[in-house]
């Protein structure tokens, strides 16, 4: 089977490749590499027969028709996006130009490519567009996000993944490009950008620097270790249903406070200073437009395909925690060159 897979250098991406790779997947990975986008996560499969990467924009279409004229893919696995909500309140541009206009690139390369195939690759062909659990909007104090919960976007990032999700199930309808759709909860895990939550408060406790919690810190989100989104991918993409949307989650909300002082706990077990860092955490002027809460509800995936996320919260966060111990040749150069833990995402004057 060969899958390109786009954004693959980025964190969930990354994690996609390297799985797939270990299936024996043949994977062309085709990304920007914008400042999130990271070859040393992809170090232990570079030189993998299995694995290729192209530096490409989706924006670019001539790029994306190459691609797909060269590596004669047999499906593709969209995740490349523009992600993090803070940087989407201060500059929207660069998400609507991925998230919106790449997709739609990319699909129009991939039906020109699909419909040309014969008949029997035509029909076996999959394109599984990668989305998230915000394009539902905030939930009260219960229930979940089912796949026919109605879009109630919150923020530009959210607002550009409703957009694309909504083309995508376009081009599925309009024109019969065998499209699934996949909306995950927030992950967590080995190799994350560090101006993620996760990742930003274990290197800022690390380093003896104030944890910022925004808001009062009660925001629930439903967390889910990337290498079970990666095989839920997979699954996904062999298993599911054209035309059918699967909701990817955890089963494992938590308040962020909650996880802040769970990690400070670890960290203060494993990597013992003289103060305890739950002491460094700072509640800080909250995201504007922060949602309440997110769950998902992942029933449709776990009894149609039979996936099950094999890690819990607890198991996967003292997993993420020991890596980042562990990989200081990772993250380093990210710390120092790319991003220092500096707030992201205040509303100032207007570009």
């Amino acid at each position: 089977m060969r899958i390109l897979v786009t954004g693959g250098a980025g964190f969930i991406g990354s994690a996609v490749c390297r799985y797939l790779v270990g299936e024996r997947v043949s994977v062309l990975n085709v990304d920007k590499l914008t400042y999130a986008g990271n070859q040393d996560s992809l170090r232990e499969i570079e030189k993998n027969a299995h694995y290729d990467f192209l530096k490409a924009d989706i924006c670019d279409r001539a790029a994306m028709d190459a691609a797909f004229a060269n590596f004669q893919p047999d499906g593709v696995m969209h995740l490349a996006a523009e992600s993090h909500v803070d940087r989407s309140i201060t500059g929207a541009g660069d998400f609507i130009a991925t998230n919106v206009v790449g997709s739609f690139t990319l699909l129009e390369a991939a039906r020109a490519y699909w419909s040309a195939l014969p008949s029997g690759k035509r029909e076996n062909f999959r394109y599984l567009h990668v989305s998230t659990d915000e394009v539902y909007g905030s939930l009260g104090a219960d229930g979940l996000f089912q796949e026919i919960t109605p879009y109630d976007p919150s923020s530009p990032y959210s607002a550009s993944k409703a957009a694309s999700d909504h083309l995508a199930t376009a081009w599925g309808r309009t024109y019969g490009l065998p499209v699934v759709i996949s909306n995950c909860s927030n992950n967590y895990g080995p190799y994350h950008f560090p101006e993620k939550l996760i990742p930003l408060i274990i290197l800022n406790a690390l380093h003896g620097k104030p944890l910022p919690v925004y808001g009062d810190g009660c925001n629930i989100r439903d967390w889910l270790y990337v290498e079970d989104h990666a095989r839920a991918l997979l699954t996904i993409f062999t298993r599911g249903r054209v035309g059918e949307k699967y909701n990817v989650g955890g089963r494992n909300e938590r308040r962020n406070i909650d996880i802040v002082r769970r990690i400070c706990a670890i960290l203060d077990r494993e990597a013992p200073t003289a103060n305890k860092r739950d002491t460094l955490i700072t509640f800080v002027t909250d995201r504007p437009g922060h949602d309440a809460r997110y769950a998902i509800d992942a029933t449709k995936l776990e009894t149609e395909l039979g996936w099950r996320a094999q890690e819990n919260f607890d198991t996967g966060i003292e997993k993420t925690v020991a890596w980042y111990l562990d990989n200081e040749w990772w993250w380093r150069p990210l710390r120092e060159k790319v991003y220092a833990g500096e707030r992201l995402g205040l509303v100032g004057a207007a570009p």
